[in-house]
Protein backbone atom coordinates (compact mmCIF):
# COMPACT_ATOMS: atom_id res chain seq x y z
CA UNK A 1 0.00 0.00 0.00
CA UNK A 2 1.89 3.15 -1.01
CA UNK A 3 2.20 5.91 1.66
CA UNK A 4 0.38 9.17 1.46
CA UNK A 5 2.85 12.73 1.14
CA UNK A 6 2.09 12.95 5.27
CA UNK A 7 3.79 9.79 5.71
CA UNK A 8 7.16 10.28 3.66
CA UNK A 9 9.96 11.84 4.69
CA UNK A 10 10.05 14.96 4.41
CA UNK A 11 12.33 18.12 3.18
CA UNK A 12 11.64 21.32 3.72
CA UNK A 13 13.30 24.08 1.27
CA UNK A 14 14.00 28.03 2.16
CA UNK A 15 15.76 29.46 -1.41
CA UNK A 16 16.42 33.30 -0.72
CA UNK A 17 14.36 35.75 -3.47
CA UNK A 18 14.57 35.52 -6.93
CA UNK A 19 14.36 32.61 -9.41
CA UNK A 20 18.26 31.87 -9.69
CA UNK A 21 17.90 30.87 -5.79
CA UNK A 22 14.59 28.81 -6.50
CA UNK A 23 15.21 27.05 -9.54
CA UNK A 24 18.29 24.56 -8.91
CA UNK A 25 17.06 23.66 -5.10
CA UNK A 26 13.55 22.64 -6.75
CA UNK A 27 15.54 20.62 -9.72
CA UNK A 28 17.31 19.22 -6.57
CA UNK A 29 13.82 18.77 -4.86
CA UNK A 30 12.85 16.52 -7.87
CA UNK A 31 15.69 14.08 -7.46
CA UNK A 32 14.69 13.92 -4.17
CA UNK A 33 11.30 13.25 -5.06
CA UNK A 34 12.14 10.83 -8.15
CA UNK A 35 15.13 8.76 -6.44
CA UNK A 36 14.10 8.46 -2.73
CA UNK A 37 10.47 9.01 -2.24
CA UNK A 38 10.75 11.77 -0.20
CA UNK A 39 8.05 14.67 -0.29
CA UNK A 40 8.81 18.52 0.23
CA UNK A 41 7.51 22.03 0.83
CA UNK A 42 9.21 24.71 -0.81
CA UNK A 43 8.99 28.03 1.58
CA UNK A 44 9.09 31.39 -0.67
CA UNK A 45 10.21 34.69 0.44
CA UNK A 46 8.50 37.50 -1.71
CA UNK A 47 10.10 40.64 -3.04
CA UNK A 48 7.40 41.74 -4.47
CA UNK A 49 4.15 40.43 -6.32
CA UNK A 50 5.48 37.28 -7.98
CA UNK A 51 5.48 37.06 -11.97
CA UNK A 52 3.01 35.08 -13.97
CA UNK A 53 5.95 33.23 -15.26
CA UNK A 54 7.58 32.42 -12.09
CA UNK A 55 3.91 31.37 -10.66
CA UNK A 56 3.37 28.81 -13.29
CA UNK A 57 6.79 27.70 -12.57
CA UNK A 58 6.14 26.46 -9.10
CA UNK A 59 2.69 25.33 -9.93
CA UNK A 60 4.09 23.64 -12.29
CA UNK A 61 6.17 21.55 -9.81
CA UNK A 62 5.91 17.29 -9.77
CA UNK A 63 2.78 16.68 -7.02
CA UNK A 64 4.99 15.70 -3.82
CA UNK A 65 6.49 19.21 -3.86
CA UNK A 66 4.34 21.71 -2.31
CA UNK A 67 4.83 25.14 -1.94
CA UNK A 68 4.07 28.33 0.77
CA UNK A 69 4.26 32.32 0.04
CA UNK A 70 5.22 34.29 2.96
CA UNK A 71 4.38 37.76 3.28
CA UNK A 72 6.81 40.39 2.35
CA UNK A 73 9.49 41.90 4.55
CA UNK A 74 9.13 45.54 5.27
CA UNK A 75 12.64 46.63 3.76
CA UNK A 76 11.28 50.60 3.23
CA UNK A 77 13.74 52.12 5.81
CA UNK A 78 16.64 50.90 3.47
CA UNK A 79 18.43 53.37 1.62
CA UNK A 80 18.46 53.28 -2.32
CA UNK A 81 22.15 52.58 -1.96
CA UNK A 82 21.58 49.53 0.32
CA UNK A 83 23.15 46.56 -2.06
CA UNK A 84 21.47 43.80 -2.80
CA UNK A 85 23.23 41.66 -0.58
CA UNK A 86 22.37 43.09 2.42
CA UNK A 87 18.71 43.29 1.22
CA UNK A 88 18.89 39.89 0.98
CA UNK A 89 20.08 39.22 4.78
CA UNK A 90 18.00 41.97 6.35
CA UNK A 91 14.72 40.58 4.32
CA UNK A 92 15.73 37.11 5.64
CA UNK A 93 15.89 38.27 8.80
CA UNK A 94 13.11 39.99 9.59
CA UNK A 95 10.99 37.33 8.05
CA UNK A 96 13.00 34.50 10.69
CA UNK A 97 9.48 34.85 12.72
CA UNK A 98 7.36 34.03 9.90
CA UNK A 99 9.54 31.09 8.98
CA UNK A 100 9.75 29.38 11.95
CA UNK A 101 5.51 29.50 12.75
CA UNK A 102 5.52 28.12 8.93
CA UNK A 103 8.28 25.57 9.88
CA UNK A 104 6.11 24.53 13.08
CA UNK A 105 2.73 23.93 10.92
CA UNK A 106 4.33 22.09 8.46
CA UNK A 107 6.22 19.72 10.76
CA UNK A 108 2.73 19.45 12.62
CA UNK A 109 1.60 17.51 9.34
CA UNK A 110 4.57 16.07 7.93
CA UNK A 111 7.28 13.86 8.94
CA UNK A 112 9.97 16.91 8.32
CA UNK A 113 13.39 15.27 8.64
CA UNK A 114 15.53 17.83 7.55
CA UNK A 115 15.63 21.72 6.62
CA UNK A 116 17.86 23.36 3.61
CA UNK A 117 18.21 26.70 3.04
CA UNK A 118 20.73 28.40 0.47
CA UNK A 119 23.94 30.21 1.09
CA UNK A 120 22.00 33.67 2.20
CA UNK A 121 19.83 32.15 4.83
CA UNK A 122 21.85 30.39 7.09
CA UNK A 123 20.42 32.74 10.10
CA UNK A 124 16.89 30.60 9.79
CA UNK A 125 19.50 26.73 10.28
CA UNK A 126 18.59 28.36 14.55
CA UNK A 127 15.15 27.52 14.09
CA UNK A 128 15.72 24.31 12.61
CA UNK A 129 18.04 23.36 15.29
CA UNK A 130 15.41 24.66 17.90
CA UNK A 131 13.20 22.41 16.50
CA UNK A 132 15.25 19.23 16.47
CA UNK A 133 15.28 19.61 12.63
CA UNK A 134 18.61 18.70 10.61
CA UNK A 135 20.15 21.95 9.28
CA UNK A 136 21.61 21.93 5.83
CA UNK A 137 22.98 24.57 3.64
CA UNK A 138 22.52 24.63 -0.72
CA UNK A 139 25.12 26.27 -2.40
CA UNK A 140 23.85 26.72 -5.49
CA UNK A 141 27.44 28.59 -6.68
CA UNK A 142 30.80 27.14 -7.02
CA UNK A 143 33.15 25.32 -4.97
CA UNK A 144 35.50 28.07 -4.90
CA UNK A 145 32.82 30.15 -3.96
CA UNK A 146 32.32 28.35 -1.07
CA UNK A 147 35.94 27.98 0.04
CA UNK A 148 36.06 31.99 -0.09
CA UNK A 149 33.50 32.16 2.20
CA UNK A 150 34.62 29.87 4.46
CA UNK A 151 38.43 31.51 3.82
CA UNK A 152 37.51 34.60 4.49
CA UNK A 153 37.35 35.44 8.01
CA UNK A 154 41.36 34.63 7.92
CA UNK A 155 41.63 36.79 4.68
CA UNK A 156 40.29 39.53 6.90
CA UNK A 157 42.54 39.13 10.03
CA UNK A 158 45.69 38.65 7.28
CA UNK A 159 44.78 41.54 4.33
CA UNK A 160 44.18 45.49 5.79
CA UNK A 161 43.83 47.00 2.36
CA UNK A 162 41.03 46.68 0.05
CA UNK A 163 41.11 43.17 -1.86
CA UNK A 164 41.21 44.89 -5.08
CA UNK A 165 44.57 46.83 -3.96
CA UNK A 166 46.30 43.94 -3.62
CA UNK A 167 48.83 43.35 -5.98
CA UNK A 168 49.63 39.83 -5.31
CA UNK A 169 47.45 37.30 -6.30
CA UNK A 170 44.77 35.84 -3.38
CA UNK A 171 45.33 32.28 -2.41
CA UNK A 172 42.30 30.39 -1.22
CA UNK A 173 43.08 26.67 -0.20
CA UNK A 174 42.14 24.30 -3.05
CA UNK A 175 41.45 27.28 -5.67
CA UNK A 176 43.50 28.99 -8.64
CA UNK A 177 44.92 31.94 -6.87
CA UNK A 178 42.82 35.08 -8.07
CA UNK A 179 43.39 38.92 -8.14
CA UNK A 180 41.60 40.85 -5.24
CA UNK A 181 39.44 42.40 -8.02
CA UNK A 182 38.13 39.43 -8.93
CA UNK A 183 36.37 38.09 -5.89
CA UNK A 184 32.52 38.25 -5.26
CA UNK A 185 31.17 41.74 -5.17
CA UNK A 186 30.15 41.98 -1.65
CA UNK A 187 34.11 42.33 -0.17
CA UNK A 188 35.19 44.75 -2.55
CA UNK A 189 34.08 47.44 -0.05
CA UNK A 190 35.05 46.31 3.62
CA UNK A 191 33.30 49.30 5.09
CA UNK A 192 30.00 48.47 3.77
CA UNK A 193 27.82 46.38 5.92
CA UNK A 194 27.24 43.70 3.00
CA UNK A 195 30.61 42.76 4.08
CA UNK A 196 29.89 42.53 7.61
CA UNK A 197 27.13 40.07 6.74
CA UNK A 198 29.28 38.09 4.04
CA UNK A 199 32.43 37.86 6.96
CA UNK A 200 29.49 36.19 8.96
CA UNK A 201 28.33 33.66 6.99
CA UNK A 202 31.54 31.75 8.00
CA UNK A 203 29.98 30.57 11.58
CA UNK A 204 26.42 30.40 10.14
CA UNK A 205 27.75 27.12 7.65
CA UNK A 206 29.45 25.72 10.35
CA UNK A 207 25.76 25.25 12.43
CA UNK A 208 24.73 22.85 9.38
CA UNK A 209 25.04 19.48 9.57
CA UNK A 210 26.31 19.31 5.71
CA UNK A 211 26.26 21.46 2.73
CA UNK A 212 25.11 20.44 -0.44
CA UNK A 213 26.92 21.89 -3.54
CA UNK A 214 25.35 22.31 -7.16
CA UNK A 215 28.66 20.94 -8.40
CA UNK A 216 30.39 17.52 -9.43
CA UNK A 217 34.16 16.23 -8.94
CA UNK A 218 35.01 17.00 -12.50
CA UNK A 219 34.66 20.34 -12.69
CA UNK A 220 36.33 21.51 -9.10
CA UNK A 221 38.09 18.32 -8.19
CA UNK A 222 40.87 20.13 -5.92
CA UNK A 223 38.23 23.02 -4.33
CA UNK A 224 36.17 20.05 -3.44
CA UNK A 225 38.55 18.07 -2.16
CA UNK A 226 39.85 21.23 0.13
CA UNK A 227 35.98 21.45 1.63
CA UNK A 228 35.71 17.73 2.37
CA UNK A 229 38.81 18.62 4.73
CA UNK A 230 37.55 21.37 7.12
CA UNK A 231 37.49 20.68 10.56
CA UNK A 232 39.37 17.23 9.50
CA UNK A 233 35.72 16.23 7.85
CA UNK A 234 33.81 17.50 10.30
CA UNK A 235 31.93 19.63 7.76
CA UNK A 236 30.22 17.26 5.44
CA UNK A 237 30.18 18.12 1.81
CA UNK A 238 27.74 16.59 -1.12
CA UNK A 239 28.02 17.19 -4.59
CA UNK A 240 25.01 16.62 -6.06
CA UNK A 241 24.71 18.86 -9.38
CA UNK A 242 24.95 19.19 -12.06
CA UNK A 243 21.25 20.35 -11.19
CA UNK A 244 19.47 22.37 -14.32
CA UNK A 245 16.05 23.01 -15.83
CA UNK A 246 16.60 22.00 -19.22
CA UNK A 247 12.97 21.20 -20.62
CA UNK A 248 12.29 22.15 -23.66
CA UNK A 249 8.41 23.37 -23.17
CA UNK A 250 8.87 27.11 -23.04
CA UNK A 251 10.39 27.42 -26.88
CA UNK A 252 9.50 24.22 -28.59
CA UNK A 253 7.39 26.26 -31.51
CA UNK A 254 9.49 29.49 -30.80
CA UNK A 255 10.74 31.54 -34.29
CA UNK A 256 14.08 31.75 -32.88
CA UNK A 257 14.41 28.12 -32.69
CA UNK A 258 13.34 27.53 -36.18
CA UNK A 259 15.65 29.94 -37.25
CA UNK A 260 18.14 27.83 -35.86
CA UNK A 261 17.18 24.51 -37.25
CA UNK A 262 18.26 26.28 -40.90
CA UNK A 263 21.72 27.56 -39.20
CA UNK A 264 24.75 25.10 -39.87
CA UNK A 265 26.01 22.87 -36.75
CA UNK A 266 27.96 24.84 -34.06
CA UNK A 267 27.74 27.98 -36.43
CA UNK A 268 25.99 30.21 -34.07
CA UNK A 269 26.72 31.95 -31.03
CA UNK A 270 24.20 32.66 -28.35
CA UNK A 271 24.27 36.22 -26.52
CA UNK A 272 22.38 36.51 -23.45
CA UNK A 273 23.29 37.90 -19.85
CA UNK A 274 20.67 36.24 -18.01
CA UNK A 275 17.63 37.53 -16.15
CA UNK A 276 19.18 40.17 -13.98
CA UNK A 277 21.78 41.14 -16.62
CA UNK A 278 22.13 44.48 -18.09
CA UNK A 279 24.72 46.55 -19.72
CA UNK A 280 25.44 50.61 -19.98
CA UNK A 281 24.06 51.91 -23.60
CA UNK A 282 28.09 52.53 -24.48
CA UNK A 283 28.40 49.05 -24.06
CA UNK A 284 25.72 47.93 -25.50
CA UNK A 285 26.33 49.28 -28.78
CA UNK A 286 30.13 48.57 -28.66
CA UNK A 287 28.93 44.90 -28.41
CA UNK A 288 26.58 45.67 -31.22
CA UNK A 289 29.07 46.43 -33.15
CA UNK A 290 31.28 44.15 -32.48
CA UNK A 291 28.46 41.32 -33.13
CA UNK A 292 28.59 43.07 -36.63
CA UNK A 293 32.02 43.49 -37.30
CA UNK A 294 32.48 39.63 -36.62
CA UNK A 295 30.47 38.71 -39.35
CA UNK A 296 30.03 35.49 -37.23
CA UNK A 297 26.32 33.93 -36.76
CA UNK A 298 24.60 34.75 -33.95
CA UNK A 299 21.01 34.92 -31.24
CA UNK A 300 21.32 37.92 -28.96
CA UNK A 301 18.86 38.33 -25.95
CA UNK A 302 19.03 42.52 -26.21
CA UNK A 303 17.56 44.48 -22.45
CA UNK A 304 16.98 47.98 -21.78
CA UNK A 305 20.36 49.64 -20.76
CA UNK A 306 20.62 50.31 -17.36
CA UNK A 307 21.21 53.99 -18.06
CA UNK A 308 19.74 54.46 -21.22
CA UNK A 309 20.33 56.27 -23.97
CA UNK A 310 23.16 59.17 -24.39
CA UNK A 311 21.87 62.74 -24.50
CA UNK A 312 23.39 62.96 -27.63
CA UNK A 313 22.14 59.81 -29.48
CA UNK A 314 18.79 61.73 -31.00
CA UNK A 315 18.49 59.05 -33.26
CA UNK A 316 16.99 56.89 -31.06
CA UNK A 317 13.64 55.88 -30.90
CA UNK A 318 12.58 56.39 -27.08
CA UNK A 319 9.86 53.73 -26.90
CA UNK A 320 11.60 53.28 -23.29
CA UNK A 321 9.72 49.59 -23.30
CA UNK A 322 11.62 48.24 -26.39
CA UNK A 323 15.12 46.98 -25.81
CA UNK A 324 15.78 47.26 -29.30
CA UNK A 325 15.10 51.17 -29.73
CA UNK A 326 18.63 50.85 -28.01
CA UNK A 327 20.17 49.33 -30.71
CA UNK A 328 22.90 51.50 -33.52
CA UNK A 329 20.62 52.97 -35.82
CA UNK A 330 20.03 50.31 -38.64
CA UNK A 331 21.58 47.60 -37.17
CA UNK A 332 18.61 45.05 -37.03
CA UNK A 333 18.37 45.39 -41.20
CA UNK A 334 22.14 44.94 -41.57
CA UNK A 335 22.68 41.93 -39.33
CA UNK A 336 19.92 39.86 -41.10
CA UNK A 337 20.52 36.84 -42.71
CA UNK A 338 22.84 35.76 -40.07
CA UNK A 339 21.94 37.81 -36.84
CA UNK A 340 18.88 37.31 -34.79
CA UNK A 341 18.09 39.64 -32.15
CA UNK A 342 15.87 38.75 -29.24
CA UNK A 343 14.07 41.32 -26.87
CA UNK A 344 14.18 40.93 -23.06
CA UNK A 345 13.88 36.87 -22.96
CA UNK A 346 14.98 33.49 -25.47
CA UNK A 347 14.46 29.72 -24.20
CA UNK A 348 18.03 29.86 -23.00
CA UNK A 349 18.17 26.02 -22.56
CA UNK A 350 16.36 24.96 -25.47
CA UNK A 351 19.08 27.32 -27.49
CA UNK A 352 21.93 25.49 -26.19
CA UNK A 353 20.65 21.76 -26.86
CA UNK A 354 20.78 22.82 -30.58
CA UNK A 355 22.70 21.61 -32.79
CA UNK A 356 23.55 24.83 -34.46
CA UNK A 357 24.51 26.66 -31.92
CA UNK A 358 28.52 26.76 -30.95
CA UNK A 359 29.25 29.68 -28.49
CA UNK A 360 28.02 31.35 -25.56
CA UNK A 361 28.77 34.77 -24.52
CA UNK A 362 27.39 34.58 -20.87
CA UNK A 363 27.55 36.60 -17.68
CA UNK A 364 29.07 33.58 -15.78
CA UNK A 365 26.06 32.96 -13.60
CA UNK A 366 26.28 29.79 -12.35
CA UNK A 367 23.01 28.34 -13.45
CA UNK A 368 23.81 29.63 -17.19
CA UNK A 369 27.18 27.93 -16.72
CA UNK A 370 25.93 24.49 -15.65
CA UNK A 371 23.51 24.55 -18.41
CA UNK A 372 26.40 25.28 -21.05
CA UNK A 373 28.51 22.09 -19.08
CA UNK A 374 25.49 20.06 -19.60
CA UNK A 375 24.89 20.85 -23.50
CA UNK A 376 28.90 21.49 -23.99
CA UNK A 377 28.96 24.76 -25.45
CA UNK A 378 32.42 26.62 -24.91
CA UNK A 379 32.00 30.21 -23.05
CA UNK A 380 32.97 33.55 -24.10
CA UNK A 381 33.10 34.89 -20.37
CA UNK A 382 31.85 38.16 -19.23
CA UNK A 383 30.79 38.56 -15.84
CA UNK A 384 28.97 40.97 -14.56
CA UNK A 385 28.47 40.97 -10.79
CA UNK A 386 27.80 39.00 -7.90
CA UNK A 387 30.44 36.07 -7.88
CA UNK A 388 30.62 36.00 -11.48
CA UNK A 389 34.07 37.41 -12.09
CA UNK A 390 35.23 34.10 -9.76
CA UNK A 391 33.70 32.12 -12.07
CA UNK A 392 34.83 33.50 -14.93
CA UNK A 393 38.48 33.04 -13.56
CA UNK A 394 38.14 29.56 -12.35
CA UNK A 395 36.24 29.13 -16.48
CA UNK A 396 39.50 30.69 -18.47
CA UNK A 397 41.91 29.64 -16.48
CA UNK A 398 41.32 26.62 -14.47
CA UNK A 399 38.66 24.73 -16.29
CA UNK A 400 39.84 26.44 -19.62
CA UNK A 401 36.74 26.14 -21.61
CA UNK A 402 36.09 29.86 -21.90
CA UNK A 403 37.63 33.27 -23.34
CA UNK A 404 37.84 35.97 -21.11
CA UNK A 405 36.15 39.74 -22.28
CA UNK A 406 38.59 42.52 -21.70
CA UNK A 407 38.05 45.58 -21.05
CA UNK A 408 39.69 48.99 -21.88
CA UNK A 409 40.95 51.62 -19.64
CA UNK A 410 37.20 53.19 -19.33
CA UNK A 411 36.05 49.93 -18.41
CA UNK A 412 34.65 49.32 -21.71
CA UNK A 413 34.74 46.11 -23.95
CA UNK A 414 35.32 47.51 -27.64
CA UNK A 415 33.76 46.52 -30.49
CA UNK A 416 37.57 44.79 -32.12
CA UNK A 417 37.81 42.83 -28.99
CA UNK A 418 33.61 41.78 -29.21
CA UNK A 419 35.02 40.75 -32.77
CA UNK A 420 38.22 39.31 -31.98
CA UNK A 421 36.76 36.94 -29.32
CA UNK A 422 33.85 36.10 -31.50
CA UNK A 423 35.66 35.05 -34.27
CA UNK A 424 38.26 33.07 -32.11
CA UNK A 425 35.74 31.07 -30.56
CA UNK A 426 33.80 30.34 -33.43
CA UNK A 427 36.20 29.58 -36.12
CA UNK A 428 39.87 29.68 -34.26
CA UNK A 429 42.54 27.17 -32.85
CA UNK A 430 42.07 28.67 -29.24
CA UNK A 431 38.08 28.33 -30.24
CA UNK A 432 37.94 24.86 -30.97
CA UNK A 433 40.39 23.56 -27.69
CA UNK A 434 38.22 25.23 -25.53
CA UNK A 435 35.24 23.09 -27.18
CA UNK A 436 37.52 20.23 -26.52
CA UNK A 437 37.71 20.77 -22.92
CA UNK A 438 34.00 21.17 -22.87
CA UNK A 439 32.67 18.23 -24.84
CA UNK A 440 34.84 16.02 -22.02
CA UNK A 441 32.59 18.22 -18.95
CA UNK A 442 29.57 17.29 -20.38
CA UNK A 443 30.54 13.91 -20.81
CA UNK A 444 31.50 13.84 -17.36
CA UNK A 445 28.50 15.64 -15.77
CA UNK A 446 26.15 12.49 -17.71
CA UNK A 447 28.80 10.15 -15.94
CA UNK A 448 28.23 11.78 -12.22
CA UNK A 449 24.16 11.84 -12.75
CA UNK A 450 24.05 8.17 -13.74
CA UNK A 451 22.54 5.01 -11.48
CA UNK A 452 26.41 4.56 -10.01
CA UNK A 453 27.62 8.61 -10.91
CA UNK A 454 29.45 10.31 -8.03
CA UNK A 455 26.63 12.87 -7.67
CA UNK A 456 23.85 10.19 -7.25
CA UNK A 457 25.93 8.49 -4.53
CA UNK A 458 26.10 11.91 -2.74
CA UNK A 459 22.36 12.29 -3.43
CA UNK A 460 21.61 8.44 -1.98
CA UNK A 461 24.33 9.33 1.13
CA UNK A 462 22.53 12.69 2.36
CA UNK A 463 19.08 10.90 1.41
CA UNK A 464 19.76 7.91 3.81
CA UNK A 465 20.93 10.08 6.33
CA UNK A 466 17.37 12.70 6.44
CA UNK A 467 15.72 9.17 6.58
CA UNK A 468 17.73 7.64 9.52
CA UNK A 469 16.44 11.00 11.32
Amino acid sequence: MAQSNHELPHLVLLPSPGMGHIIPLVEFAKRLVKLHNFSVTVIILSDGPIPNAHKAFLDDMPERIGYRVLPQANTDDLSLETRIETRMFVMINRSLPLIRQDLVSIASNYRVVAFLTDIFGFASLEIAKELNISPYIFCPSTAMTLCVLLYLPTLDKEVKCEYKDLIEPVRIPGCIPIHGRDLMDPVQDRKNEAYMHILSAEKGYRMAEGILLNNFHDLEPLAIKALQEVDSGKLKIYPVGPLVKMDTKSGAESECLKWLGGQPTNSVLFVSFGSGGTLTYSQLTELAHGLELSQQRFIWVVRIPCDGPAESNYFIDHSLNDPLSYLPKGFIDRVKGYGLVLPSWGPQAEILMHESTGGFLTHCGWNSTLESVVTGVPLIAWPLYAEQKMNAVLLTDDLKVALRAEADENGLVGRVEVARLVKTLMEGEEGERVRSRMKELKEASKKVLAEDGSSTKALAEVAKKWMGA
